[in-house]
């Protein structure tokens, strides 16, 4: 059987890390980076307009952050996975993004080492919105 390809939206206000992490997520097979946003507002109209599978989130990003897009994301129909990425990796940080719906969290220092099985993980029980169509 055929790996689907997970779309993704990669939403980080630093732009070192979010090269760096582009950069890493294009040499991986299996994903496609469909957009990228610098902040929350940007992610919802983004994620409105691309209909990614997965939304990889920043928590801090100045006006509105990644816990309040995601509750907002969260809401459209069909909504896609939503990971959130942080510096911080404490436990009031993962449990204010659970409650915003987020379906994971991944720490910064940890991303190249997590992120596709993270990510992969999401989608071994239920298809991927788009399975098929280009």
């Amino acid at each position: 059987m055929q790996m689907k390809i997970i779309r993704i939206l990669f939403v980080d206000d630093n732009p070192a890390f979010l090269a760096s992490a582009l950069r890493f997520l294009e040499a991986e097979t299996g994903v496609e980076v469909v957009g990228k946003a610098m902040s929350g507002t940007e992610a919802i109209e983004m994620s409105r307009h691309l209909s990614p599978d997965l939304v990889l989130m920043d928590i801090a990003m100045p006006g509105m952050d990644g816990i309040q897009a995601t509750k907002i994301i969260k809401q459209e129909d069909p909504a896609p996975r939503i990971i959130i990425l942080t510096l911080y990796d404490a436990d009031e940080y993962k449990i204010t993004a659970s409650a915003a719906g987020a379906d994971g969290f991944i720490s910064k220092l940890d991303f190249a080492d997590q992120i596709i099985s993270s990510s992969r993980k999401l989608f071994e029980d239920s298809p991927l919105k788009r399975s098929g169509h280009g």
